[in-house]
């Protein structure tokens, strides 16, 4: 049956999602307007993510430090293009106390200045180079429209800032994190992202290019999950960040960013989640397994600590609900909660030497012998589950791709379902501003494929690159 605190997602989608973020305690609405408390439920997942990613990154020669919160305006007047595209949402500290402050003071909403700072004081030679940071933590930025994980004036991220002796290093680095962002959605958040190079228009403020890991929600809506920036020697000109290199001449550094921020959490639900409440991959799902016993029978409580230690012990996270709930209660707990498998032990079955096995994906209910092997099993099921759900996304995805090779194409795409949208731009900007004027579409990424044809979608004059665009969150 239907979970009656979720509306229909193919009825009202946005009212669906705040409808599974708040039946999943996974966020709530606080009195400080646009930014959300980030539930136990929520906070887990995104415990996750980071445990998984801060292990990559190190395997990756990176380190964490951290940066400070408040930004002197006049290092942010030192890249004009930084200024310009954070401006509208910066908020800055002007007073303590009933002391008016002779310079004001930013709150963070990236870090680049900070950093390029640091790196400043700190690298004189080659020899100082590669510095390979990262830093956890949260900024803020004013978004007019917010909403829970997907826009919140204050959120959680991860960025990574990198300087380099050569331009090769650097742009190895750039892709290569772009890399980490794919393999992380497509192999742990079983989400098929397309990755790809921003346009001109669409890049992030300062940058050389900025690379994009793009992924489209059940309702057709493109949500950008993950950037690299290849800043160049842009920003370490602007900050003075010079070293001495090997030929004994001082030179620029390069310069690198790169982040993923707590939307992940978003395009988890709005890929994976139905109208019964949070679907998790198992590999992100803090919790993967629950026992619930049926009944106080000592055979049952028995058999689900047996369960339940065999799987910790083997690196699945299981838990017993052992709530004074009823068993209805805790099934339905469980699936709202998007808990991938469900063990369900009661005394009757036993006498049979029978267990009951939920799958939170499809519903499913697998009868398996008592007596199996429930670790080698457990784990088998999970990889079946992520690689269904995987499949699933795929074949969603695809769904909702489409070509245009004209306006009228792309008229009719957007005003019936949209989607990832494949077409041809001359690279002109004008062109990229018109098809913006048909329900807000926006370029996601040029993409390194054969050309769908050798003319540009708006234009008609000759074009070849090859993006795909389509209505974003």
């Amino acid at each position: 049956m239907k979970n009656e605190k979720i509306t229909s997602r193919d009825v009202d989608f946005a009212k669906w999602y705040t409808d599974v973020v708040k039946a999943a305690h996974l966020a709530d609405y606080t009195s400080v307007k646009g930014c959300i408390a980030i539930e136990p439920n929520g906070y887990a997942i995104w415990e996750k993510i980071q445990s998984i990613m801060d292990k990559k990154f190190k395997e990756l020669g990176h380190v964490n430090v951290q940066m400070p919160l408040l930004i002197p305006e006049n290092l942010f007047n030192q890249e004009k293009e930084l200024i310009e595209g954070f401006a509208p949402e910066l908020v800055w500290v002007t007073e303590v106390g009933d002391k008016k402050l002779d310079e004001r003071f930013a709150i963070r909403s990236t870090s680049e200045t900070v950093f390029c700072d640091y790196y400043r004081k700190h690298i004189n030679s080659y020899k100082d180079l590669p510095k390979l940071y990262n830093q956890w933590c949260n900024v803020f930025r004013y978004e007019k429209e917010t909403r829970p994980f997907l826009r919140s004036r204050e959120f959680l991220w991860q960025e990574g800032h990198t300087v380099h002796a050569s331009e090769e290093e650097a742009l190895k680095e750039t892709y290569q994190m772009m890399d980490v962002y794919r393999w992380f959605n497509h192999e742990v958040l079983a989400i098929p992202s397309i990755t790809g190079k921003k346009t001109e228009k669409e890049k992030f403020a300062g940058a050389e290019f900025t690379l994009t890991n793009e992924d489209l929600m059940y309702n057709g809506v493109c949500l950008q999950d993950g950037t690299s920036h290849y800043f160049g020697q842009k920003f370490c000109k602007a900050y003075d960040v010079k070293f001495v290199n090997k030929d004994n001449k001082e030179e620029y550094a390069y310069y690198t960013t790169w982040g993923k921020t707590t939307r992940a959490i978003a395009a988890i639900i709005m890929v994976h989640a139905d109208d019964y409440g949070l679907v998790l991959p198992p590999r992100i799902a803090p919790k993967q397994v629950v026992i619930i016993p049926i009944g106080s029978d000592e055979r049952v409580n028995e058999l689900c600590n047996k369960y339940n230690e065999e799987l910790n012990k083997n690196d699945i996270v299981s838990y017993i609900d052992n709530s004074d709930k009823t068993p209805g209660y805790k099934f339905a707990e469980a699936e709202v909660n998007g808990i991938p498998v469900r063990i369900e032990i009661g005394a009757r079955d036993l006498e049979n030497n029978k267990v009951t096995l939920v799958r939170r994906d499809t519903r499913e209910k697998i009868i398996v012998d008592s007596n199996i092997d429930i670790v080698s099993y457990v784990k088998d099921l999970l990889d079946t589950i992520h690689h269904d759900m995987y499949i699933r996304a795929i074949e969603r995805r695809d769904k909702l791709t489409f070509e245009a090779h004209n306006m009228e194409d792309m008229r009719n795409i957007l005003n019936t379902q949209p989607g990832f949208i494949h077409a041809m731009w001359c690279g002109d900007p004008e062109c990229e501003m018109k098809i913006k004027e048909i329900k807000g579409c926006k370029s996601r990424c040029i993409i390194e494929e054969d050309p769908i044809d050798d003319k540009c979608v708006c234009c008609g004059k000759k074009a070849d690159k090859h993006v795909i665009w389509g209505i974003q969150y």
